[in-house]
């Protein structure tokens, strides 16, 4: 077997602010493996700024990966366990190079363009105007359940948009689900929160910085509505330590990035642990190319989950790889009659 590795680098249609920054461009990297004729392809999804393998020794260890390739996939999961993003490419790209189809990694009703996976609509940060454009094209797309970005713009303005939509739309309409990134202090988050709640949201992602363990602990007790912790999942790698993280915090829900958390693997793991401790869950994209994505997609669906989930739609890139995902009325879809782009 024979492996190698290559950058991309995809572009974003227009700047796309979180509370962290705007974003212009996103940087990817792909394994390809190579045995008997055949080829796999999987994505190392890395997020610069956010991912616990973003470090200096990134492509060197991708590297060792390739060279390394006839270890198998179990032992390099095991050997990369601090470089998340390429135990997942790892994993992709054998479940690619072993099935009939490279981009049909989970065959199932919805690769077969019979079922679909309810998706959250999202709204990036920017301008107020900038938002509410978002929203009314979100809502009339025909989404149930919108996600919006906040945190950057006045707290104000912010509650200005959320207002906006609960004069058209009711809760039992629209589910409103919002993600703060962290940009709360821990002495004003429960406040902001209570102001929150006015507008019946399903929940909010990361109020506070991760690493507060005490702060978050006191704030998912208190909280007036659910909140679902997201960065602080990224770096914790051990099934004990992840468990620890759980019993501490006890947060209503968790939401699974499989190219921050290893993979299908590492997701596995933080689903057995939240349904021991009764903690809901749902599974994000994290701004992955279309391979990726597709990848994700696939898998979720198979978890048979009731929530819509946080599968981006790739409509985000100038540059991203043709591929048979379409979102109609707020459900992504396989359709089988469209093509892939050549990657492989």
């Amino acid at each position: 077997m024979k492996a190698s590795y290559y950058k991309y680098l995809l572009d974003f249609k227009r700047p796309s602010g979180t509370s962290r920054g705007v974003m212009t461009e996103k940087e990817t990297w792909f394994i390809v493996l190579e045995e008997n004729g055949k080829k796999g392809i999987g994505e190392c999804g890395i997020l610069r700024g956010l991912s616990a393998d973003d470090r200096d020794d990134y492509e060197q260890k991708l590297q060792w990966a390739c060279d390394n390739i006839h270890l198998g996939e179990e032992k390099l999961w095991e050997e990369l366990l601090e470089f998340p993003s390429i135990q997942f490419g790892i994993e992709m790209a054998f479940l690619s190079l072993k099935s009939d189809d490279p981009h049909i990694l989970f065959p199932s009703d919805f690769t077969q363009n019979l079922k679909s996976i309810t998706i959250n609509g999202l709204v990036w940060m920017g301008e107020s105007s900038f938002m509410k454009e978002q929203i009314e094209e979100k809502l009339a797309s025909g989404f149930n359940c919108i996600k919006l970005k906040i945190g950057a713009i006045d707290f104000e303005k912010e509650m200005e948009l959320l207002r906006f939509i609960r004069s058209h739309f009711s809760a039992s309409q629209i589910e409103i689900r919002v993600d703060a990134n962290g940009a709360f202090s821990s002495s004003e988050a429960l406040d902001k929160l209570q102001q929150l709640h006015q507008f019946e949201l399903h929940s909010i992602e990361q109020p506070i910085k991760k690493g507060q363990l005490t702060e978050m602990a006191a704030l998912c007790k208190n909280t007036p509505f659910s909140i679902a912790l997201d960065e602080e999942l990224i770096g914790v790698f051990s099934f004990a330590d992840k468990e620890q993280l759980l019993k501490e915090i006890k947060p209503q829900y968790i939401i699974l990035k499989p190219s921050f958390v290893g993979g299908f693997r590492g997701t596995q793991e933080w689903i057995s642990l939240a349904e021991k401790y009764n903690i809901g869950w749902w599974i994000t994209s994290a701004l992955e190319s279309n391979i990726g994505l597709n990848a994700i997609a696939q898998w979720t669906f198979l978890q048979n989950s009731k929530m819509p989930q946080g599968l981006g739609t790739g409509a985000l890139y100038t540059n991203n790889i043709d591929c048979p995902l379409e979102v109609h009325n707020g459900q992504l879809w396989y359709n089988t009659s469209k093509k892939w782009d050549k990657v492989l």
